[in-house]
């Protein structure tokens, strides 16, 4: 595409990858070896390009306006590694020195200026992972998420965050002997402060400093996928940090950020929020993600707080209706479909994860519905009726039975993925562990429950770091996890527990073979308040079930019997209680075969001791054929 397409896509909102004609580009012109400088700031007075080789404002470099609103111009004194701003002249006439938003890399917190980076062009050795994905996709697929943060997931000695290459080398044998299948980071894009954990972002093309050079994560993913690994990322197209040197009213008028002010304020998060209707900024952003997944392979985009852009009134302040009277963000909503599309077009074999917490908008392209077009929605009623039903005394659960099985309602509504992530382990909540009710004993029984009936649901599964092992302390994202934890036995066993756990979903198709219908999963009773148990059978494609109990309340139940639709000989290849993952029984029940028995609708029936506020899952060993009747 030539510098004029480039543009004219630009402003029609047809361009991307920005990147190749924005920002800064090395280049040679009559005879010189430089670099190209472009920024949009359509209503700027003046625009001067400033760095280390201007002795910044001192010998500043006037940049000439296009027809478009950019400012372009080319110079021999700039070198890879130099630090670069703009020196803007605002409508107003007000001078202030603003980032560069297509910048691929900036300098070291506090500074946010941004350095001039030449990427070699990686070789990559992922083919096999990104054919693999391609031939078998994620739908019918497991898809296990252990979600991170990158700067406290462990910390060097000094206090600062690991870089990728250290993660490489520690986090992914990690995720190996943890059995997950994908990995989630929270933003990767520079951010001015850690604090917001990158969801405050400036650079929308730039790897955060303070993890390393892009190439490191080029590496890290491509070490991933060797290892089948997916990656992940979190993208935050909605709302962007209101810090005066970034995109804030960039030319001192509404430029990436709406024209209303309502519209374009979020004071809940005291950021400012896209103008998705905009042509220019739709180039921008998914030139951004496209930039993101084309250049480090990724797997998947969970694009961050999607009510924010498709709601009016999703903050709590003065808002404008739209032309309809209504509260339908339309520019939002349209910008979503249209992001999905032009993804799913290039990388359909890419998963697009929404954030989203409303039921009035379909979010995922599901068999009967026309949706937004993404893969996953993050089924928040699930986490929160059920982290809210763990944390309940036993003796109160059969009155709040319905927090368990509601979800069964809805389950298939949309696509979903159930997130145990980390913003229910911050600010009070408590960490997944201490919201489990009782002694230390069974805080470790419940949470082992939990995570069991988490992987036997249907739908895709997310846990956020520290919570495998049982981290007693919410998460602190200035300071490593509790890796001190494992040297309590219990915590070490926990850890061993989530391991295998993982395994076990992996090596079981019926757990995520049929994830997004009623053919994957048949209710055997969800009405069993007094007891406090739930039992169901999830299906495969070729025959193959798991009968899954949950006992959610601390009393041991012998003889507990259960209808079934099979007879056979049926093994426990599953109880939460088992002494190696810090319960108390040595081995697992006996195998049992069922009986003639009218039980509910069902006329085979299994009887077995049931652990307390713990989980049972059985297999067909042999199937049988049942008794003829009589005449």
């Amino acid at each position: 595409m030539n510098n004029q397409e480039a543009l004219r896509t630009f402003t029609t909102g047809e361009n991307f990858h920005l990147q190749h004609y924005l920002g800064a580009h090395r280049e040679e012109k009559n005879g010189e070896i430089g670099y190209t400088f472009r920024v949009w700031a359509p209503n700027a007075q003046a625009v001067h390009l400033v760095g280390d080789f201007t002795d910044w404002v001192e010998n500043q470099i006037p940049m000439v306006r296009n027809e478009a609103g950019v400012w372009e111009v080319f110079t021999s004194q700039a070198q890879e590694g130099q630090i670069y701003k703009y020196h803007i002249t605002r409508a107003n006439g007000h001078q202030i020195m603003k980032i560069d938003p297509l910048a691929v890399y900036f300098e070291a917190r506090p500074g946010t200026g941004a350095v001039l980076t030449n990427i070699r062009e990686k070789k990559w050795k992922d083919g096999l992972w990104l054919a693999r994905r391609k031939r078998l996709g994620f739908f019918e697929r497991p898809v296990n998420i252990y979600e991170a943060h990158a700067g406290s997931w462990k910390r060097n000695p000094d206090g600062s965050p690991y870089t990728f290459s250290q993660l490489k080398d520690e986090l992914i044998p990690y995720l190996v002997e943890m059995n997950y299948t994908h990995i989630e980071f929270m933003p990767l894009m520079a951010h001015p402060l850690g604090l917001s954990w990158g969801y405050q972002l400036m650079g929308y093309f730039a790897f955060e400093h303070s993890y390393g050079r892009p190439e490191e994560f080029q590496d890290f993913v491509e070490e991933c996928h060797i290892n089948n690994i997916g990656v992940i990322v979190d993208w935050v197209p909605g709302h962007f940090t209101i810090n005066d040197d970034a995109l804030a009213y960039y030319d001192g008028t509404p430029t990436f950020e709406y024209q209303d002010h309502n519209k374009a304020h979020n004071y809940g998060w005291g950021a400012l929020n896209f103008d998705l209707g905009k042509n220019e900024v739709q180039s921008f952003l998914i030139s951004s993600i496209k930039f993101w997944i084309d250049f480090y392979h990724l797997d998947g985009i969970r694009v961050d707080a999607v009510s924010n852009m498709l709601y009016l009134d999703y903050d709590n302040a003065p808002w404008t209706p739209n032309k309809d009277g209504g509260n339908l963000n339309y520019e939002g909503y349209y910008f979503l479909k249209r992001l999905n599309d032009v993804i799913k077009q290039a990388h359909p074999d890419v998963m697009m994860i929404a954030e989203e917490s409303s039921s009035a908008t379909q979010i995922t392209d599901t068999k009967d519905s026309d949706g937004l077009g993404f893969d996953y929605k993050w089924n928040m009623g699930w986490m929160n009726d059920i982290l809210r039903f763990y944390e309940e005394d036993p003796i109160y659960r059969k009155y709040d039975f319905n927090l368990v099985t509601f979800s069964f309602m809805y389950v298939f509504n949309e696509n979903y993925l159930l997130p145990f992530s980390h913003d229910e382990v911050v600010h009070g909540k408590k960490s997944m562990m201490h919201k489990m009710w009782g002694d230390r004993y069974n805080q470790f029984a419940g949470l082992r429950n939990l995570y069991t009936y988490q992987i036997c649901h249907p739908g895709k599964k997310l846990l956020f770091m520290g919570s495998e092992y049982g981290q007693f302390l919410e998460w602190k994202s200035e300071e490593q996890l509790e890796w001190s934890n494992l040297e309590d036995p219990m915590n070490a066993k926990m850890k061993h527990f989530t391991s295998q756990l993982n395994q076990f979903y992996k090596d079981h198709r019926c757990l995520w073979e049929i994830d997004t219908s009623y053919d994957g999963i048949e209710i055997i009773d969800a009405d069993n308040r007094d007891q406090s148990v739930l039992s169901f059978i999830r299906k495969g494609k070729k025959d193959e079930m798991l009968v899954c109990v949950f006992n959610m309340a601390p009393i041991e139940r012998k003889d507990f019997t259960i209808g079934l639709p099979v007879a056979g000989i049926y093994e426990e290849v599953w109880n939460t209680e088992l002494e190696e993952w810090g319960g108390v029984w040595k081995e697992h029940n006996q195998t049992v075969q069922t009986q003639e028995s009218l039980w509910k609708d069902y006329e085979q029936t299994l009887t077995f001791t049931l652990p307390a506020m713990g989980a049972s899952i059985w297999k067909i060993k042999r199937r049988l054929k049942p008794a003829k009747k009589k005449e």
